[in-house]
């Protein structure tokens, strides 16, 4: 398992570490990484569902809401879309829904809040591009590491 604060540790000078905005963890596992695939969207999750449909295997998604607090992004249904394709978890600046659905499932999730309300589905967004929320740009293909203690982006792989 990949501590955030031993790869701190090691690798501070190759690292970007996001500022501690407030993300909490939602998903059933605590700890989790993979490379980069992006879902830029505000208050529409259609491609975020989009994203879960692809295989995952070895990948984290990144969304970013815009820091949205209207509605949620992504709920239990999606969540298991993304179990089902392989996905290490997803990390939402915004918000989830069906937490405690949410919670038992083998994914990592990381997000700023739940709401009840589910997004709109206008087909609106833009994906694999770089996004930029706490702090940090999150790039296409680097790679993401988290747990409790927050989350790192490096452009390679770590040990």
């Amino acid at each position: 398992m990949l501590l955030t604060t031993d790869l701190c540790d090691s690798h501070s000078d190759k690292l970007k570490i996001a500022e501690p905005i407030g993300f909490k963890d939602f998903g059933g596992a605590k700890n989790f990484n993979g490379k980069i695939y992006t879902i830029k969207c505000f208050e529409d999750n259609s491609f975020v569902r989009k994203a879960l449909e692809q295989n995952g295997d070895g990948k984290v998604l990144v969304v970013d809401g815009g820091g949205s607090m209207r509605c949620a992004l992504l709920g239990d249904m999606l969540g298991d879309l993304a179990v089902k394709n392989k996905w290490n978890g997803i990390v939402v600046y915004g918000c989830i829904r069906d937490s405690v659905a949410m919670a038992k499932l083998p994914l990592g999730v990381k997000a700023l809040n739940t709401h009840p309300l589910k997004s709109n589905k206008r087909n609106e967004g833009q994906e694999n591009i770089t996004v930029h929320f706490a702090g940090i740009d999150f790039t296409p293909g680097e790679f993401l590491y988290a747990d409790e203690d927050g989350i790192i982006v490096s452009k390679e792989a770590l040990q």
